[in-house]
């Protein structure tokens, strides 16, 4: 007897429901996105195992917003903003979709000249902006005492960067974390496990909108 279109169509339909019920057979996930970290200490985890570094942490909080990402640590303790120009291209691999540029800190510690510094970031941005990776840039905050021009000049730069380029700007990296001697390693400047946690949290919500 010949098969009528509605009973082909139902045959169908019963087959694909066994095929997708049967044990082994999973639908294919899509690829997590790949956020890279270029950066300095902060971002390498100075200090800390890698599974409290901010990579791993990051990640993780990513994962529980539904950011569904894969983070990439690109962090080299002691990096100003000149020498993470010098290795942007190799650090920031071709399949990463968004780049947190978190440098700066270092170039605060030696007191150079925030011209220099916005120069650096500058030309780091559009780099990124030239391969279509989308940028986060993360800011910094100062502490007054470096004097109260400097830390004006220094702080500006993050904000008048990414109006500039169109970056998602993060405003401080370390926001609640800086100057609390509880979640500090002992130098007082890089983070500990706690402040690893804060500094994810306040950075992965930024991030998830970066993906889009």
């Amino acid at each position: 007897m010949a098969m009528t279109p509605e009973r082909f169509l139902s045959r169908r339909a019963v087959l694909a429901g066994a095929v997708l019920a049967a044990p082994g057979v999973a639908l294919a996930q899509p690829k997590p996105r790949i956020v890279t970290l270029l950066g300095d200490s902060i971002t390498a985890g100075l200090g800390l195992p890698s599974r409290s570094a901010l990579p791993f942490v990051l990640e993780t909080e990513l994962n529980r917003l539904g950011g569904r990402a894969r983070v990439r640590g690109a962090g080299v303790s002691g990096d100003t903003s000149a020498a993470g120009l010098a290795r942007v291209d190799f650090s920031v691999q071709a399949d990463t979709t968004v780049c947190v540029v978190a440098l700066g800190g270092n170039d605060l510690l030696q007191g150079l000249d925030p011209r220099r510094t916005s120069q650096n970031l500058d030309r780091i941005v559009a780099r990124l902006k030239a391969r279509r990776i989308k940028v986060v840039l993360a800011g910094m905050r100062p502490p007054p005492a470096l004097g109260r021009s400097y830390a004006r000049d220094f702080a500006a730069i993050f904000p008048t960067l990414a109006r500039k380029h169109g970056a998602v700007l993060y405003p401080d990296l370390l926001a609640g974390v800086a100057g609390v001697p509880r979640l500090n390693q002992r130098d007082g400047i890089h983070p500990n496990t706690e402040g690893v946690k804060i500094i994810a949290r306040g950075l992965a919500p930024t991030v998830v909108r970066a993906l889009g």
